[in-house]
C-alpha cells in the first residue's frame, strides 16, 4: 500500500476473528483463542473499562508464593531484616515498573513488544523472552506445589497427583485468554481477600502477644539486628519478583484508550494494576513472617515455609476444627488458580513470541501452553520448593537486569537523553535485528550478578549481587546509548504509510487496513507498507514472511 492510498473503513471486531486464508498467521486470525499473542490489542477488543482490566490484572498476584518467602527470609534472617529486604526490593519493583506499565497501557503492547523497542532491538529481545517465559514456569510450579501441599493435607493425594491435578485444572481457563480470565478474577478475589484476612485481624486482636513474638523474632543466623548483608540477601530474593510486572502488562494492555475523560481512573488503574502489584505483594510477604514464627513452635522451621500449614494455624485459632482444614485448602486451591491461570496464559505468549520470531513460524498459543506446563510440571516433580530460595536468587539476577534495563531506557534514554524513539516500534523492518544498547547492558549486568552470587568474586561481595545487576543496568543503558548516538534503535522511521500511528489524543489510532497477505482487517498500529506490492501487510505476517519479500529495507531514521 503506498502512503497515500485512502485507508479502509473500520470492521465490526467480528471481522478480525474468521480467517479469510491459509497464509502461515491464519492460525492466529483466531483471535478468540489467540488473544493477539504476537501484536498490538486493538481498540475494537479492548472494551473492559479500566477499572475491570486492573482489577483483572491484580487477581493474577493472588499466589501464596509470597507467604513462602516471607517465611523464609524471616526464619533465616529474623524479622527485622526482613521486613527491610522486603521494603527495599517493593520501591525497586516500584520505580522500575512504572514506566514499563506506563508504555503497556498506552501503546497497548505486552512487554516483550516493549523491550524490542526499547534497547533490544527485534531478535534481541528473544532473550528476555525466554527468561520471562522461564518466570512463568518457575512461578507456575511453586504455586503447584503448594497447591499439592494443599490437597495432601485436605484430601490425602500423593503430591506427584496433586502436580498433576494443579497442572491439568488450569488448561480450560486460560484456553481463552482475556475474556475467560477476566471473569475469573473479579468473581474469585473477594473470597480470596476474606480467606486470607480474616485469620490475620482474629489474631492480632484476640491475641496481642503475637506482635510481639513477630517484631523480636531473630531468626536461625542473626542476633536480632538489621545487617546489610541479610537485607540485600533477603532483598535478592524478593527481587525474583521484579518480572511480575511482565504478567501485569499482559493485562493492561487491554486498558482503553486514555481521554481527558477517562484520565484519572485510568491513570489510578494503570498505577494499582502495574507497579502498585508490589505493595499487596510486599504485605503477603510480611505476613508470611508472621505467620512462619506464629505457627514455627508448632510445625517446625520446615513446613512453617508452607502457606497451607500457615492458614491451617491460622484457621486453628478461630474456626472449629472440622472447618480448619477446608478452609485453608480452599484458601490455597483459589489462590493457585487466580494465579497460575496468568502464569500459563503469559508463558505461552512469551514462548510463542520468541519462536515465531527465530523460525518464522507461527504454532499457535495453546501449543505454548501445554509447553509451559510441562516444563513447571518437570520442576514440581523435582521437588522445586525445597530448593525455592536458592531458584529464585540466583534467577533475580537476570529478571533485575532485564527490568532495569529496559526502564532505563524508557525514562532516561526517551524522555531525558532523547536517544531512544518516544513511540515504541516493534514491526520487524522497522527495528535492528539486535541493538547493542540493551543487550550489552543486559549480558554484563547479569553475567556479573551471576558471577558473584556464585562467590566468583568472593563470599563478601555475593549478598551484592542484585544491587550489581540494577546499578550496571542502570549505568550501562544510557552510556550504550550515548557510545552508539542511538543508531541501532530503528532501522528505518518510515514504514510506508502517511496515516500518523497515534491520534490526536496520543492513543493508537483505530483505523483499518487490510492486511493483502492474511485478507484481514488490523488497526493503524500493527501493519506496514509491503517492499513488493502497493498494499499493507500485519505484523504477524511480516514476522513469518520466511524469504522477506513483504520486509521494508532499511531507510532513514530521523530519530
Amino acid at each position: 500500500m503506498s502512503a497515500t492510498q485512502t485507508p479502509q473503513p473500520p470492521r465490526s471486531p467480528k471481522a478480525a476473528t474468521a480467517p479469510h486464508s491459509h497464509s502461515p498467521a491464519s492460525q492466529a486470525t483466531k483471535e478468540t483463542l489467540e488473544d493477539y499473542t504476537l501484536r498490538f490489542a486493538p481498540r475494537s477488543y479492548r472494551r473492559w473499562t479500566p477499572m475491570v482490566v486492573a482489577t483483572t490484572a491484580l487477581g493474577g498476584i493472588a499466589y501464596m508464593a509470597d507467604f513462602s518467602i516471607g517465611a523464609g527470609i524471616g526464619l533465616a534472617h529474623g524479622t527485622g531484616n526482613a521486613l527491610v529486604a522486603i521494603a527495599v526490593a517493593a520501591v525497586v519493583i516500584f520505580v522500575t515498573g512504572f514506566p514499563l506499565a506506563y508504555y503497556g497501557a498506552r501503546y497497548n503492547i505486552d512487554l516483550d513488544l516493549i523491550t524490542r523497542g526499547s534497547g533490544f532491538g527485534y531478535y534481541g529481545s528473544v532473550l528476555t523472552s525466554v527468561i520471562f517465559a522461564s518466570f512463568t514456569f518457575i512461578f507456575f510450579a511453586l504455586e503447584g506445589s503448594i497447591m499439592a501441599q494443599g490437597l495432601k493435607l485436605g484430601l490425602g493425594l500423593p503430591l506427584w497427583l496433586g502436580y498433576l491435578t494443579s497442572t491439568l485444572m488450569v488448561i480450560p481457563l486460560v484456553i481463552y485468554g482475556m475474556k475467560a480470565l477476566s471473569k475469573l478474577q473479579v468473581w474469585t478475589t473477594p473470597i480470596w481477600l476474606l480467606l486470607m484476612v480474616a485469620p490475620l485481624v482474629y489474631l492480632v486482636a484476640t491475641d496481642p502477644g503475637t506482635v510481639d513474638r513477630f517484631l523480636a523474632y531473630a531468626g536461625t543466623d542473626g542476633d536480632g539486628g538489621v545487617d546489610t548483608a541479610s537485607v540485600l540477601l533477603g532483598a535478592g530474593v524478593c527481587l525474583s519478583l521484579i518480572a511480575q510486572i511482565g504478567e501485569q502488562i499482559d493485562y493492561l494492555r487491554f486498558m482503553p484508550p486514555k481521554t481527558e475523560a477517562n484520565k484519572r481512573t485510568w491513570w489510578t488503574a494503570v498505577i494499582m494494576a502495574g507497579p502498585g502489584w508490589v505493595v499487596l505483594g510486599a504485605l503477603k510477604q510480611a505476613i508470611g513472617v508472621f505467620l512462619a514464627v506464629y505457627i514455627l513452635a508448632e510445625v517446625g522451621p520446615a513446613a512453617a515455609t508452607e502457606p497451607i500449614q500457615q492458614f491451617r494455624g491460622a484457621f486453628d485459632a478461630m474456626m472449629p476444627s472440622w472447618l480448619v482444614v477446608p478452609l485453608a485448602v480452599a484458601l490455597v486451591v483459589i489462590s493457585q488458580i487466580k494465579i497460575n491461570v496468568t502464569n500459563a496464559y503469559s508463558g505461552s505468549l512469551a514462548w510463542t513470541n520468541s519462536f515465531t520470531r527465530v523460525t518464522r513460524h507461527y504454532p499457535g498459543r495453546l501449543v505454548f501452553v501445554l509447553v509451559n506446563l510441562g516444563f513447571a510440571l518437570a520442576l514440581m516433580e523435582a521437588d522445586m520448593f525445597s530448593f525455592l530460595n536458592d531458584i529464585l536468587g540466583f534467577y533475580s539476577n537476570c529478571a533485575i537486569a532485564w527490568v532495569v534495563t529496559v526502564a532505563t531506557d524508557i525514562g532516561v534514554n526517551k524522555y531525558l537523553l532523547k536517544l531512544s524513539p518516544l513511540a515504541p516500534e516493534f514491526r520487524r523492518g522497522m527495528l535492528y535485528a539486535v541493538n547493542p544498547v540493551g543487550v550489552v547492558a543486559f549480558l554484563a549486568a547479569s553475567g556479573l550478578s551471576i558471577a558473584m552470587y556464585f562467590h566468583a568474586l568472593g563470599d563478601i561481595l555475593q549478598p551484592y549481587s542484585p544491587v550489581a545487576a540494577a546499578v550496571i543496568a542502570f549505568v550501562l543503558t544510557p552510556l550504550m546509548a550515548v557510545v552508539t548516538k542511538g543508531r541501532y534503535y530503528l532501522r528505518r522511521a518510515d514504514d510506508g504509510i502517511a496515516e500518523p500511528l497515534l491520534d490526536a489524543e496520543g492513543n493508537p489510532s483505530a483505523t483499518t487496513y487490510d492486511c493483502h497477505v492474511c485478507h484481514l482487517p488490523y488497526e493503524r498500529p500493527d501493519v506496514a507498507a509491503c517492499r513488493t506490492h502497493d498494499a499493507s501487510v500485519c505484523s504477524l505476517c511480516l514476522s513469518t514472511d520466511a524469504v522477506g519479500d513483504h520486509v521494508l529495507p532499511a531507510g532513514p531514521t530521523n530519530v
